[in-house]
């Protein structure tokens, strides 16, 4: 390990025993708002400090076995010794990679709540199908870890497809794992509508976004047009009276906002606020990295079907991440919501780039 790094664990070290004799402060302890953070703070730096008391354990070890083979005249008692250093050193390497992990820097968006985007590209009327089927594998996946679904903007086709929707995912950590959804997804499978038999591939487009506070983004009213119609359902008949649905445009950016689906005119253009919000806050987000492009747009691709970052094939029962390389034979049960395994092999393919960056 080197010194660069001994210090930042020994620096976090300190800390977190300033965490625990503030937590034993009865100042700290009749502030609740205090003690919430200094018991957050606490907790994040618990496994970076039992890593390192494991790690200087390990390194005694090693530096006793080590030496206790070195002045061994017994050859079977030698090698004994040698094995046990051998363990030890593996464990070390082991460690400090675990260590390094840690060390990365967290997305400060990880556990906010998410805003999340679905509209149907390339394929027609089976891409719009396909975007049906990726809303309820969502819900599914919400609900299997416990967290709230919320519609707020859905436009359906003729055929019980869906054009694009907008709904919100509440509940700590969403953004952690949803974000890994954003980009193209392909299906491969022989539509219902299809006499022959053949395979169709079509796409759909996910876009997944933190939802901001009104501290992070402030919308002035000045900044927005505020269009109301009558709400919509399939082949464009009217199905409300009034005119409840809200088009919002957000004048310095461009940025359109629809919403239709509460029968509340003010219900629809809270709901509108809300996704306009989080799509300015990833543009700042995008602007603040650096980046050219927005994230939105990055995320969802153009829609082309060479464009992908998982591919469902129902006939071959697969489907493959492609960033990482990973193919799992059981799609009717992520359709049913079962991602995880996918997302850690991404989560922890992020770690490994950040490690390797950090050796760089």
């Amino acid at each position: 390990m080197d010194e660069t790094l001994r210090g930042k664990l020994e620096e976090l070290g300190a800390k977190y025993a300033e965490t625990l004799e503030e937590m034993a402060d009865p100042d700290v302890l009749g502030n609740q708002d205090r003690y919430r953070e200094v018991s957050r703070r606490h907790a994040e730096l618990k496994p970076i400090v039992d890593g390192y008391q494991a790690y200087q354990v390990a390194q005694v070890e090693f530096e006793d076995a080590t030496e206790m083979a070195s002045v061994e005249d017994d050859a079977e008692m030698r090698a004994y010794f040698e094995n046990i250093a051998a363990e030890q050193q593996e464990k070390l390497v082991t460690l400090e990679t675990q260590l390094r992990v840690m060390l990365v820097p967290k997305d400060p968006n990880d556990e906010k709540d998410v805003i999340l985007e679905i509209r149907a590209a390339a394929g027609g009327e089976e891409a719009a199908l396909w975007g049906a089927d990726l809303y309820r594998m969502y819900e599914r996946f919400a609900e299997r870890h416990g967290w709230k679904t919320e519609a707020i903007n859905t436009s359906l086709t003729g055929g019980g497809g869906l054009k694009d929707a907008t709904f919100s995912v509440k509940g700590r950590g969403a953004y952690s794992r949803l974000k890994y959804e954003a980009g193209p997804h392909r299906v491969q499978r022989v539509p219902k509508t299809e006499s022959q038999g053949r395979v169709h591939t079509s796409i759909a487009t996910v876009a997944v976004l933190p939802e901001a506070e009104d501290v992070e983004v402030e919308i002035h009213d000045n900044e927005i047009t505020v269009d109301t119609f009558r709400s919509t359902g399939p082949g464009g008949q009217s199905v409300n009276t009034t005119d409840s649905a809200v088009r919002i445009t957000h004048i310095p950016t461009g940025t359109v906002v629809t919403c239709q689906d509460e029968k509340s005119q003010l219900q629809n253009k809270l709901k509108a606020l809300r996704v306009l919000r989080a799509r300015l806050y990833q543009q700042q987000l995008a602007e603040q990295q650096g980046e050219q492009a927005s994230a939105r747009r990055s995320q969802v691709g153009t829609g082309e079907r060479a464009e992908k970052i998982r591919t469902y094939n129902f006939k071959e029962n697969r489907v493959t991440d492609h960033r990482v390389g990973l193919t799992l034979h059981s799609l009717p049960e992520i359709l049913d919501g079962s991602l995880d395994q996918f997302h850690v092999a991404l989560i922890a393919h992020d770690a490994a780039e950040s490690l390797a960056a950090q050796t760089n």
